[in-house]
């Protein structure tokens, strides 16, 4: 389980193509200061395994073709930015919302509308999970946790595959410390 705080910023340093998968090499100091094989790290919110801690300040994992067919991962590129979050400790404050790190769905960013405090970002809403979004709830978004504070029916402007679209606010700390940014 995640609370969809990310503690790091990462990034991708090597990415070998296998059959079925993908081994991921992830730097990020943080996370790999106490990991271990077996852990589980979120990387964009998607919930991945340890396979090996390397040179102290980075990671493996392999990512099998659902994972990679169901979220962003699979267009990763070596050099790509990344939310990581280390597995909730039940000893301490749970800021954010309690995640699994198993994606639901995938949408594209439709719009960005910022102001001087914040910015607002408006993502299509596959239709696969239209109906459990609900505005004022919590969704993730790339790992992030983040407040729905509107949402909208498919023509408003809707993609192949969406329902519409969903809204979310994000602070100056959100595209600061993350891949948002």
């Amino acid at each position: 389980m995640f609370t969809g705080i990310v503690e790091e910023l990462g990034e991708i340093v090597s990415s070998e193509q296998l059959t079925d998968a993908a081994r991921l090499t992830i730097k990020g100091k943080l996370v790999t200061s106490d990991a271990g094989h077996g852990d589980s790290i979120a990387v964009n919110g998607v919930c991945l395994t340890v396979v090996e801690v390397v040179g102290g300040d980075s990671f493996t994992v392999d990512v099998m073709a659902e994972t990679l067919n169901r979220s962003g991962i699979g267009k990763l590129d070596v050099g790509s930015k990344v939310n990581l979050e280390r597995a909730a400790a039940l000893n301490s404050r749970l800021g954010g919302h309690l995640v699994q790190g198993h994606v639901d769905g995938t949408g594209t960013v439709l719009s960005r509308t910022p102001s001087e405090n914040w910015d607002v970002v408006r993502i299509s809403l596959p239709e696969t999970i239209a109906r459990y979004v609900v505005e004022k709830g919590s969704i993730t978004v790339d790992g992030i946790s983040l407040t729905v504070s509107g949402l909208g029916v498919a023509g408003e402007p809707a993609q192949t595959g969406s329902r519409g679209w969903l809204e979310v606010g994000r602070l100056p700390p959100t595209r600061s410390r993350t891949n948002h940014g």
